[in-house]
């Protein structure tokens, strides 16, 4: 994703957060082929940069998670959860508080259901529900038949699951791209999609094909996301909710409010709160 000179949130002083596993992340492997861990994080927590030698699905119950992998952002609101492949680099946080899960699949696993590279993958109800229920029990490993069962049905539901590659996703399309470079510059742009198809020379029919081909998603969708991320860093830079919905289209701030809180599972002041909380005490 390009990076302009509002994307860039400046610096949240972090928590930094011990690996909920149990195993050291520099095991060659886990002692069993899936395993789930959650966790309520503090506002501002970071788990550094590491890598471990398993697959993890992360997902965020309440909050927004992040993950960072090679200069790309990952965002997992509420309708998406972040799916890491083994032995790559990545860094968490998470700017409020969160509850947060993963599932930790043997590369024996993941390695042919599972996307090879990382990507946002969208949360199902069944999926929600599912990991809903093994955080409830508590549900760290299978303890018996039925356990090992439901754990497997949890893979196969997050193997067909949709993948939007990133939160934000781009496209090497000439037509495709020079519309997201257009937004991406002025997110507040409101064009419609007639009018940015003949900005970029193509057809409203054929910039439609292409944003589901690349994308995953309509253009209005995709917008909608940029927004989101166009938003999050000046929230924490401390700008009004009025100024930041002008800037970013909106003809008031209760249409932005109600866009950010739809994607993002919280309101912007929310947001803004959480960012901005630092812990009271740094872990031991």
């Amino acid at each position: 994703m390009r990076r302009n000179r509002h994307s860039a949130p400046p610096t949240v002083d972090m928590q930094i957060l011990p690996p909920k596993l149990e195993v050291p992340l520099s095991a060659p492997e886990l002692p069993l082929p899936i395993m789930f861990r959650s966790a309520h994080v503090p506002a501002a927590g970071l788990y550094p940069e590491h890598q471990h030698a398993w697959g993890e699905f992360v997902y965020a119950f309440s909050g927004v998670m992040e993950v960072k992998v090679a200069g790309h952002h990952y965002l997992a609101p509420p309708q998406y959860g972040i799916w890491l492949p083994p032995n790559l680099e990545h860094v968490g946080l998470n700017r409020y508080e969160a509850h947060h899960c993963s599932l930790y699949l043997a590369p024996s696993v993941c390695a042919t259901v599972l996307p090879a590279t990382p990507c946002a993958l969208t949360v199902s109800p069944l999926v929600r529900a599912l990991l809903e229920h093994l955080q409830q029990q508590d549900l760290q490993q299978p303890g018996n038949a039925a356990d090992a069962r439901l754990l497997q049905v949890l893979v196969d539901q997050l193997a067909v699951a949709p993948a939007a590659g990133s939160y934000l996703p781009s496209s090497d399309d000439p037509a495709l791209g020079a519309v997201l470079r257009l937004l991406e510059e002025n997110p507040g742009d409101n064009r419609s999609l007639p009018e940015l198809a003949a900005a970029a020379h193509t057809t409203e029919r054929t910039l439609m094909r292409r944003c589901q081909r690349d994308l995953g998603m309509s253009l209005a969708d995709w917008r909608q996301r940029l927004r989101v991320v166009k938003a999050m860093p000046l929230l924490e830079a401390g700008q009004t909710v009025e100024t930041i919905a002008l800037d970013l289209g909106y003809g008031s701030a209760s249409s932005f409010i109600s866009m950010f809180k739809r994607l993002v599972g919280t309101t912007p002041d929310e947001f803004r709160k959480g960012a901005g909380a630092r812990p009271a005490t740094p872990p031991a």
